[in-house]
């Protein structure tokens, strides 16, 4: 599923899914099974590496800069938007989504700035507390130098800079 975990998407007529729900919580309850919202799911995606559309990714950013350059296949013939792909990649980025990791105290949020010395290099688009690594993490459009996974920077929470270093996600496999 979108956690990064074994999952099912169940699809159900209005009128059947609450006696669905109330058999599966009785049935799941027994065996630990209890329910979870947005949150856990959005810290689950995040550990899992799973971008979510309209934070991690949009009309602006091309699949390399997202790092999902993997999905487009130049090689195989015409598309809409090939040629303006084919430029984009020729003219090299300035930015590209990057893994961070906090080595400090914090829990980072979207808009964070990310700080390499005393500049500026991007903000975080998803970032949380990830309870299973018990550190703060977030992506974010970081420029060129801090690519490198290992990078230390600073991530800015409420005014005061927190250690952290950048990583090749996913951040966690096999989650839960």
């Amino acid at each position: 599923g979108y956690t990064g975990e074994d999952g099912f998407e169940v699809a159900a007529s209005p009128a059947g899914i609450l006696a669905f729900w109330e058999v599966l919580m009785a049935k799941g309850g027994r065996h630990g099974l209890i329910p979870c919202g947005l949150g856990s799911r959005d810290t689950l995606r995040l550990e899992a590496g799973y971008l979510l559309y309209g934070a991690d990714a949009d009309e602006t950013r091309t699949p390399y800069e997202a790092n999902c350059g993997w999905v487009v296949k130049l090689q195989k013939g015409d598309f809409v938007g090939r040629e303006a792909l084919l430029r984009r990649k020729e003219a090299g980025f300035k930015e590209k989504l990057t893994g961070v990791r906090l080595l400090g105290r914090g829990v980072p949020r979207h808009g964070c700035a990310v700080w390499l010395g005393d500049r500026k290099i991007g903000e975080l688009c998803s970032a949380t507390f990830a309870p299973s690594l018990n550190t703060g993490i977030g992506v974010g459009y970081l420029a060129t130098e801090a690519w490198e996974p290992g990078t230390r920077v600073e991530v800015e929470i409420h005014g005061k800079k927190v250690e952290a270093e950048t990583v090749r996600g996913p951040f966690r496999k096999n989650s839960v």
